[in-house]
């Protein structure tokens, strides 16, 4: 029988999924890819710590002890040890019969949004005891609980009831989290900022000003203040590595004493009241590890010294500390002799720093994240890839929560580019290489129709089974050969259509980066970028013959149009273009009546903003597009590598009204789509082999050999 307080936990959420809106009438489906993402996998996992109270005999980690935290669903990070003992309500959950063999804290992606859960792990009081730690948690019984609620601070109409959490700490009843639900008044600035949740009542505290963003909140020992990394009321400039944040520290109770204490840092993490470290890129090129000595008084904070801890020569970052492991500091590095992020002890109890491999010796061969110490200094934690067979499947397509259900369902695709058949039945979509066909249900499995590096993808309105692509280098200068070539496949009613090849017909000439094919409605021309004139812009051709039929050049100038989109009532083609700023790197997204008349700006992110590929909805009165409207939600350097990590979705009226955010999550989402035709919120598992399940990249700028090698052609004669 559930116990009263596991009802009263659950009974908002069981209040919730009462009341959600009925989606059977949504207009459409907007599909979107996350570069990476369908690839993590990520579960926490933790390795114990054998420590000697001899300042002399370094530590040790049982490389024979890794164990798997959290249950192989979805994906699984950023994890924290709490100390049940110091929280009453956590205690509380806990059933009689049972006692606590650990407990976790992280943020989990089930269920088509980020948010923190909290797993206790139990063994029956008249078990026999298990003769070590690893076999206590074979033993254990699982209860897992969601613990943050939709915010009730804050009106529906003005802030989305899905938003990302990350980042989680206890410190008694208080929990302490970023969260991205409230947005930020000003556009191209970040919506993360730091709450807490007292969760016996529920009751939740801003505790960043509004108008500012706050990353990686770290709770002192006592839980009298927390450290955080800000950019403070100058705002995020564009960063996309290092976040040139400092560190600042406020009252944990209340936001109150806020306090800059290192003027360039990120990632804090206490080590006792008095002393913090923290990472940041220094002038030599190197991440490093940092420890900054403050001063806490009664109502003010100051800063003492700063002294770097890590050398040159190889990247340290993401520090973890504890207070039950005094001199000892987790980290995540970048050596020289491994093409892998690992985490590692530096044990600095003897005067001179001892660093102890963690996760090299146990997985070799994989990227390791962000580590985590447990409040007694037993445990080091840390996120990584699975791999195959040890939870749920990979995902073809997976549904994400959307704060707006009554409009669409929203899902992510493994793959970029993609665009639905006009019927709706089938989606194109592109690997770099490779260009690929699946049933939008996910019947059947994708296939190949075309092998090369193409991008991106869209179906002819009326000519069943033609896809137009460009193929060649992406991200590439005007001249570039690039062309547009149209795909017809088979048709599916042939007898023979099983074994016939699709037909590939190139569409135009002098392969001057022709790219961003979109065909009218009616079927009779394709409107696409092109080099041609040595500036990207628009140009019309005939949609079957190409440009040998006759070409039209739309648009005009010095500048990029690139990414259109023809609307599906044939009166409008959107497009990005920096021509507001003409190769600053910064793009907005226009629209241009197809006779060339009517051009408007629709929506720009602020100075160097970038709002790209726009794609029109099936009413021809909205855009989605992808955006650093809502800036990054968290450090890059904390994540695999994404390119433009600040990447959301949004939407907006064609009239530049009613811009809405549908995604929340720090990674790079990009290329969406929509379609009027309404797929079921749910995920479509796909079949990978092997390493294909852990198929993503570390951050580029952390390679150390790129980095020698620059610094060799600097100094070389």
């Amino acid at each position: 029988m559930m116990s009263p307080q596991l009802f009263l936990l659950f009974l908002p959420f069981l209040l919730a999924f009462s009341i959600l809106p009925d989606t059977t009438c949504a207009a459409g489906t907007i599909i979107f890819t996350t570069l990476g993402r369908s690839r993590y996998n990520f579960d926490i996992f933790s390795l114990p710590i054998t420590s000697s109270c001899s300042r002399r005999r370094p530590i040790a980690v049982d490389r024979h002890g890794e164990h798997r935290l959290t249950d192989g669903v979805s994906v699984n990070f950023n994890g924290y040890f709490p100390s049940l003992a110091s929280s009453s309500f956590l205690s509380s959950l806990l059933p009689s019969s049972s006692s606590s063999v650990d407990s976790l804290l992280y943020v989990s992606e089930r269920n088509g949004s980020s948010a923190i859960y909290l797993d206790l792990f139990l063994a029956s009081a008249s078990s026999s005891s298990p003769s070590t730690r690893r076999d206590a948690l074979e033993l254990q019984t699982r209860l897992q609980f969601p613990l943050v609620l939709p915010p009730d601070d804050v009106a529906a109409e003005t802030a989305p009831n899905v938003s990302m959490k990350d980042r989680p700490s206890l410190s008694g009843d208080l929990l302490v989290y970023v969260s991205t639900h409230q947005p930020n008044p000003s556009p191209r600035q970040s919506w993360t900022a730091v709450y807490s949740t007292h969760l016996p009542t529920g009751r939740t505290r801003r505790l960043t000003p509004s108008g500012i963003a706050d990353f990686s909140p770290a709770v002192s020992p006592s839980g009298a203040w927390t450290a955080v990394a800000s950019y403070g009321a100058t705002g995020w400039p564009g960063d996309v590595e290092e976040l040139r944040t400092a560190i600042y520290v406020f009252r944990t109770e209340d936001g109150s004493g806020r306090t800059l204490v290192v003027d360039h840092g990120g990632w804090p993490c206490w080590a006792d009241e008095s002393t913090l470290y923290f990472h940041r890129r220094g002038s030599d090129g190197w991440w490093s590890i940092y420890r900054a000595t403050i001063s806490v008084g009664t109502t003010t904070v100051s800063l003492e010294s700063v002294v770097r801890i890590t050398p040159a020569g190889f990247h340290a970052f993401t520090p973890a500390t504890s207070a039950g492991a005094p001199g000892i500091i987790a980290v995540a590095t970048r050596r020289q002799t491994s093409n892998y992020r690992h985490i590692e002890l530096i044990d600095m109890r003897s005067g001179t720093n001892a660093y102890v491999e963690v996760t090299r010796p146990v997985t070799p061969y994989s990227h390791n994240y962000n580590p985590f110490i447990s409040p007694e200094g037993s445990q080091v934690g840390y996120h990584r890839c699975r791999g195959s067979g040890n939870g749920s499947p990979s995902l073809l397509l997976e549904n994400i929560k959307s704060s707006y259900p009554e409009a669409f369902s929203l899902l992510r695709v493994d793959g970029s580019f993609p665009s639905f058949s006009p019927d709706g039945e089938r989606i194109a979509y592109v690997k770099l290489p490779g260009l690929f066909v699946v049933n939008s249900d996910g019947s059947g499995g994708p296939r190949e129709v075309f092998s090369g590096i193409a991008f991106p993808t869209a179906w002819d309105w009326k000519r069943k089974g033609t896809i137009y692509t460009s193929y060649g280098p992406d991200f590439a200068a005007e001249g570039t050969q690039v062309d547009i070539i149209s795909i017809t496949l088979p048709d599916e009613d042939d007898d023979d259509a099983g074994n016939a090849q699709p037909s590939i017909k190139k569409l135009t000439t002098g392969g001057a980066n022709n790219a961003f094919p979109s065909p009218s409605p009616d079927g009779k021309w394709v409107v696409f970028r092109s080099g041609r004139s040595g500036h990207k812009n628009l140009y019309i051709m005939d949609a079957v013959e190409g440009e040998s039929a006759g070409i039209h050049r739309l648009t005009e100038g010095p500048w990029s149009d690139t990414m259109c989109n023809w609307s599906p009532d044939g009166e409008w083609i959107a497009f990005a273009s920096d021509r507001d700023n003409p190769g600053g790197g910064s793009f907005a997204i226009y629209m241009v009546h197809p006779n060339g008349t009517g051009l408007r700006r629709v929506v720009h992110s602020g100075s160097g903003g970038r709002t790209n590929h726009p794609w029109f909805s099936p009413d021809s009165k909205s855009l989605v597009f992808t955006s650093d409207y809502g800036a990054v939600s968290a450090e890059p350097i904390s994540n695999p590598h994404h390119y433009q990590p600040y990447g959301e979705i949004f939407t907006i009226g064609i009239d530049g009204s009613d811009i809405r955010r549908l995604t929340h999550n720090s990674f790079e989402d990009g290329t969406p789509t929509w379609t009027p035709y309404f797929l079921e919120p749910a995920d479509v598992a796909e079949s990978l082999q092997g390493s294909a399940w852990c198929e993503f990249d570390d951050c580029h700028w952390l390679n150390i050999q790129a980095q020698l090698d620059e610094a060799g052609r600097g100094t070389s004669c």
